[in-house]
């Protein structure tokens, strides 16, 4: 029966990813003008950002590992009845290669921009007060710093000056990615000032993937950060609406070339081995353009104890300065041999204007301490239509307090 149930899902969301395809608009060139990270002027090459990640490093979501109990207990700053907390993590890593987009570009178009050498990718810092609903009327609030090569993701690019666009040092930056407050009573709450998208299954912090790279979808195709509001209600067992208003995509607090869009989704956790989330923009995205609509939707299936498989199908449209329309299919597929081993794969079809991307990549989660894990990955890049083929190597570790 859950075998049937496996394949009509699956049926479904091919059906959901073909038609979503026969809406894009006419096929472009690849632009050597496309992404990467934004600059002061209108004319730079433009980035996307990402998304929901846990607090701390948990196996509650993004394909994390399980109980911490065979690893050793995971160490904290503060106690958890704390009135608030402060922690982190430091992320170290090495890549031979840059990740490619296409052959009309020879940079790296992704997070492991800096290879053949050794890097820290990020050095993040958050204190937080959790608003709790439960108990009747509570506040909270966020606060994350983060200072490494990836920092520049994090920052509010989506906007030309102002919050944290201008703390480059060379490749090395600082970004501030979440500054919001949060009120919450029963099962309602609202978050307002700058925060990370609900859109996606990758996210910017790394304790919040499998995977040391980072799929082409997530990076092109997706936002990282908002400012704005956004309310989520949980509106029976399992499923949980989220809706609110932002300043276009990954800005800090400027409405830039009258970004203005819904946010908004809902989830809906099935049973216990099938979740399944629907997450949109709606609007004026900013810089990355105007009359826009892009959603994302994930379905996590747990088959077995061990097997875990997740499939993403993500689709934008857009009048921007390019990539106006691309269509991505993204498949993980995790074995966990206990709490401490962990293989994954992940295997992404994503479609830009025309053009098709492939990437498969394989790797192993290697958890020496519930604070410290090891990401070996070989990952291969091919585009079929642009005669191009990448084979990368990548190791990275973090530890987290």
């Amino acid at each position: 029966m859950r075998l049937y149930r496996f394949c009509s899902l699956l049926a479904a969301l091919g059906m959901l990813s073909l038609s979503t395809a026969a809406v894009a608009q006419e096929s472009r060139a690849v632009s050597r003008t496309s992404y990467g990270y934004a600059q002061v002027d209108e004319t730079a090459p433009y980035v996307a950002a990402e998304t929901n990640p846990p607090l701390v490093y948990s196996g509650a979501s993004r394909g994390g590992w399980g109980s911490d109990d065979y690893c050793g207990d995971p160490w904290t700053l503060f106690p958890e009845d704390a009135p608030f907390v402060i922690g982190g993590w430091v992320q170290g890593g090495y890549h031979n290669k840059t990740t490619p987009l296409s052959t009309t570009r020879g940079d790296g178009l992704a997070f492991n921009d800096v290879p053949h050498r050794f890097n820290i990718h990020q050095a993040y810092l958050y204190a937080e007060r959790v608003a709790d609903g439960d108990q009747g009327f509570d506040w909270g609030f966020r606060l994350d710093a983060v200072y490494g090569t990836d920092a520049r993701y994090a920052q509010s690019f989506g906007q030309t000056s102002g919050w944290d666009t201008s703390w480059d040092h060379g490749t090395y930056s600082w970004a501030l990615p979440q500054a919001y407050v949060e009120l919450a009573s029963g099962p309602l709450s609202v978050k307002a000032g700058h925060f990370y998208t609900i859109i996606g299954y990758e996210a910017v912090p790394a304790i919040s993937n499998f995977f040391y790279s980072h799929s082409l979808t997530m990076f092109n195709s997706e936002p990282f950060t908002h400012t704005g509001a956004l309310a989520s209600l949980e509106v029976a067992d399992g499923v949980t609406v989220y809706g609110g208003w932002t300043l276009g995509w990954d800005t800090g607090f400027e409405q830039y070339s009258g970004g203005s869009n819904f946010l908004g989704g809902v989830s809906f956790e099935a049973n216990d081995w099938l979740t399944l989330t629907y997450a949109t923009t709606i609007g004026d995205f900013g810089m990355r353009g105007d009359d826009g609509y892009m959603h994302s939707i994930v379905a996590t299936v747990q088959l077995t104890e061990s097997w875990q498989y997740v499939v993403q199908s993500d689709y934008l449209t857009v009048n921007g300065p390019s990539f106006n329309d691309t269509i991505g299919i993204n498949q993980y597929l995790f074995y966990w041999f206990n709490d401490c081993l962990g293989w994954g794969n992940r295997l992404e079809w994503w479609k830009a204007d025309g053009l098709s991307h492939w990437e498969y990549t394989t790797g192993f989660n290697i958890k020496a301490h519930a604070n410290w894990v090891f990401r070996p990955e070989i990952r291969y890049d091919w585009v079929p239509g642009g005669n191009f083929d990448q084979w990368t190597f990548g190791v990275d570790s973090y530890v987290t307090w």
